[in-house]
């Protein structure tokens, strides 16, 4: 579902999701240009600070959405000052309480209906609805 919210917060026509799991060095999400060059590379969880200078130097823009409560603002501790200098990098962080919103959504046939604005998700299906904020950690913007 995390990776769902990364689709929607970056939607484009050539948005693709990665292999997953399975493929260590691909990102969860990425989209590519025309040359087949990344344009945007997604990553979903707690990336090490190896991963998103490799995924910075491969890509235009990086976004890292973190999640995982303590777990999330620990690595965030020991990696905010690795990665603060790369300048095509974006993370963001939910709240465990974004997280459990999310995973109560998560059905085998979901029809979703999604509003984002101003850096605020409303997410929703027939029976309830949901409104997430990802918490900007480092922007490329800032």
């Amino acid at each position: 579902m995390v990776r769902l919210l990364a689709f929607l917060l970056n939607a484009s026509e050539t948005l693709v999701f990665g292999r997953g799991l399975s493929a260590e060095d691909e990102a969860d999400l990425q989209d590519l240009d025309l040359t087949g060059g990344i344009e945007r590379w997604i990553d979903v969880g707690l990336p090490d600070e190896k991963a998103i200078r490799r995924a910075c130097s491969r890509a235009r823009q990086v976004v890292v959405l973190s999640y995982g409560g303590r777990a999330a603002d620990i690595w965030w501790q020991q990696t905010a000052g690795k990665v603060a200098g790369q300048k095509n990098l974006q993370v963001l962080a939910l709240t465990p309480e974004d997280s459990e919103a999310l995973t109560a959504l998560a059905q085998r046939n979901m029809r979703l209906q999604c509003t984002i604005q101003d850096g605020v998700v409303w997410l929703g299906n027939s029976d309830q609805h949901v409104e997430l904020t990802p918490r900007v950690l480092l922007s490329r913007d800032a």
